[in-house]
Order: C-alpha cells, then sequence, then structure tokens
C-alpha cells in the first residue's frame, strides 16, 4: 500500500507543530492551579504554562525533523548513494523503501531506469560480441579465396600452368574466387548498411509488380542454376494481384539471396520449387529446394538467419556465401513490413516462405 502524500505529511507536521505546544500548555497549566480556567486574578500561574508550552513547541520541532529525516532526506539520500553507485557499474545495488508517495514514486521510476540501462548495457556487450565476431569472422572468409586467387595468380605469373588448358583452367579457378570475393564484400556492404539505418523503412519505394522482381531474381540465378542442371520451376499469380510498394533494387537482392541458397544447397539434377501470389492483403511467396533441408531441430531453423549461422554438413564454408545471405533478405522483407520465415518440407527439402503487405 502506498504511503501518504507529501502536502499530507505537510499538514500532518504544521498541525503538530500548532497543538503540541497548547497541550503542553495546558497539561502545566492544570498541574500548576489543578483548574482549567484561566483567569486573571492569578498571573503567577502562567510561568510554569509558558515553559510548558515552549518545551511542547521545541518537542514538535524535533519530532517534526526526525519524521522529515526519516521519510524524506533519508530515502533521498539513499537514492544519491544508488546512483553514484550505479554510475560505477555495480547494478546489484538495492534501492531505498519510502512511505511518502512521491519519493516512493521517483524510486520505482529509478528502478525502472536501472532495469533499462542494465538492458541496454546487455544488449551493447552482446552486440559489440557480435560485431568482433562478425569482422573475425568475415576476414577469415575473405582470406580462403584470397589466398587461392593469390596461388593460381602466382602459378599464372611463375609458368606453372603451360598448357591452354591449365590456363584455361587458373584463369577460371581466379574468376570463381574473384566472385566469392565480391558476392562477401557486397554481402557485408549491404548488411552493416541495414545495421545502421533505422528501423522504419526510409524512401527509394515506388509501387513495383513482385512478379517482375521473382523473375529478374530468377533470370539471374538461372546459369548458375543450368551449370548443375537445377530446375527452377516458377508458379505465379496473375501480374496485377502481386503489386507492392518497396525498394526494387533491395528487395531483389533479398529473393536473389534466397534463390542463390536454394541453389547452392540443391543437389545436381534437383528441382526448386517458387510459388507466389495474394492471399487477402498480402503477397506470399516460397522457395522449396529438393536439398537435405535444415536440421530437424525447431532451434536450429531459427538460427538460420543470425549472421554468419551456418548448419551442419552441406551448410557450410564449402557452398560459398559469408553466412550473411539469410540474414539480409530477412532484415530487407521486414523492413517492407512483411515476414521471412524457414522450415523443413514434408516431403524433403528446405522452405523459405515469406509475406509482404500488398499495394
Amino acid at each position: 500500500m502506498r504511503g501518504l502524500r507529501l502536502r499530507t505529511h505537510s499538514l500532518l507536521g504544521v498541525g503538530l507543530l500548532l497543538l503540541l505546544p497548547w497541550v503542553f500548555f495546558v497539561a502545566g497549566y492544570f498541574l500548576t492551579t489543578h483548574s482549567l480556567q484561566l483567569g486573571e486574578n492569578r498571573p503567577d500561574s502562567y510561568a510554569i504554562p509558558m515553559v510548558a508550552a515552549f518545551v511542547g513547541l521545541v518537542a514538535a520541532f524535533v519530532v517534526v525533523g526526525v519524521q522529515m529525516r526519516r521519510l524524506l532526506l533519508g530515502p533521498l539520500e539513499e537514492l544519491g548513494q544508488a546512483s553514484r553507485t550505479i554510475a560505477k557499474g555495480d547494478w546489484g545495488v538495492r534501492l531505498p523503501e519510502a512511505s511518502i508517495r512521491e519519493i516512493a514514486e521517483v524510486r520505482d521510476g529509478f528502478e525502472s531506469m536501472v532495469k533499462e540501462l542494465k538492458q541496454a548495457q546487455q544488449q551493447q556487450t552482446k552486440l559489440e560480441e557480435e560485431r568482433r565476431f562478425l569482422i573475425s569472422a568475415v576476414a577469415h572468409d575473405l582470406r580462403t579465396p584470397l589466398f587461392a586467387l593469390r596461388g593460381y595468380l602466382d602459378g599464372l605469373e611463375q609458368g606453372i600452368a603451360r598448357t591452354p588448358e591449365q590456363i584455361a583452367k587458373y584463369v577460371a579457378v581466379c574468376k570463381e574466387k574473384s566472385m566469392q570475393l565480391d558476392r562477401l564484400v557486397e554481402d557485408l556492404f549491404t548488411f552493416t548498411k541495414l545495421e545502421f539505418q533505422s528501423t522504419e523503412w526510409l524512401g527509394g519505394e515506388s509501387a513495383v509488380d513482385f512478379g517482375d522482381i521473382m523473375h529478374k531474381s530468377i533470370d539471374s540465378l538461372k546459369p548458375q542454376a543450368d551449370e548443375r542442371h537445377i530446375q527452377i520451376l516458377l508458379v505465379s499469380a496473375e501480374p496485377s494481384v502481386s503489386m507492392i510498394r518497396a525498394d526494387s533494387h533491395l528487395l531483389e537482392r533479398a529473393l536473389s539471396n534466397l534463390l542463390d541458397n536454394a541453389v547452392r544447397h540443391t543437389p545436381v539434377d534437383g528441382k526448386i520449387h517458387v510459388r507466389y501470389g495474394r492471399e487477402k492483403e498480402r503477397v506470399v511467396f516460397e522457395i522449396h529446394d529438393s536439398g537435405q533441408g535444415f536440421a530437424a531441430m525447431g532451434l536450429e531453423q531459427g538460427q538460420v538467419f543470425e549472421p554468419l549461422y551456418r548448419g551442419e554438413q552441406s551448410r557450410n564454408r564449402a557452398t560459398g556465401g559469408a553466412g550473411l545471405g539469410l540474414t539480409i533478405s530477412q532484415r530487407i522483407i521486414r523492413r517492407h513490413g512483411g515476414e521471412l520465415k524457414a522450415g523443413n518440407h514434408p516431403s524433403g527439402g528446405a522452405v523459405l516462405s515469406g509475406w509482404l503487405p500488398a499495394e
């Protein structure tokens, strides 16, 4: 139960200051005269009551002072001490209880602030650890193709590749490694840009056809899929029902990342089923590959969108990428007001499904 308000305590203190001297005066007068009748014929009878009234006034000041110290000044001093302790990084400080309602409200607000600051510090520490891990992991991923690229270039320079076939092979490997580097740098740039942008999507939006963006994304991955004899089968809706408001360049990047993930994890001669259409006020889409799928554990399915996450076996660095593609795709789609989820299809393979607000 909350205590009284400060003005109520103040009024009680003033009342005590006014009442207690009179109580002492009347008590002193009664002890002196054995009567409560005041009369002019006994002037000497007021000396002791006046002294008693003065004593009562002093006692009232003492009581009011002690109460102010206990109820007002003490809790404020403890709050001040607690703030200095928290400023030193000690979050385990115990805040004082208060009987005055205003002080109690300040204490509750201070406690809420401390909890928020503690959570913010913990979140900041976590973000700093993630950034350090991100830098080290991306540096490792950049170093691998760089070493390979340098090795093959040194081989060309030193004349190790002598025949046209060997030279063509060395050049092809160098091109492949340079493309890996380009993808890593582009992923890192996009991820960093999304990290520092506000949570609300700003600018660059226009009414676009989701189907056009999906077709462009498929066309950009077609050579990579054809090289491994992978079929990309598209089931689409009418163009008029797939209009959305989006940044077409970034949304194409998100869909390309999803399709690239599907192509890299689909076996040779496999299939990728792509579907999209409108459901009420949403444009929904699904990309289902015929690979091994994500791990059966729901925890891992939730982790696939974490930065630098890779599953076991086929979903590792050997397949290329920095582990940022799905993270970037989910953040871009969320910035557009939609959502992206991962799962396993009942017939096998991984499923990446999502939605965006329809225009």
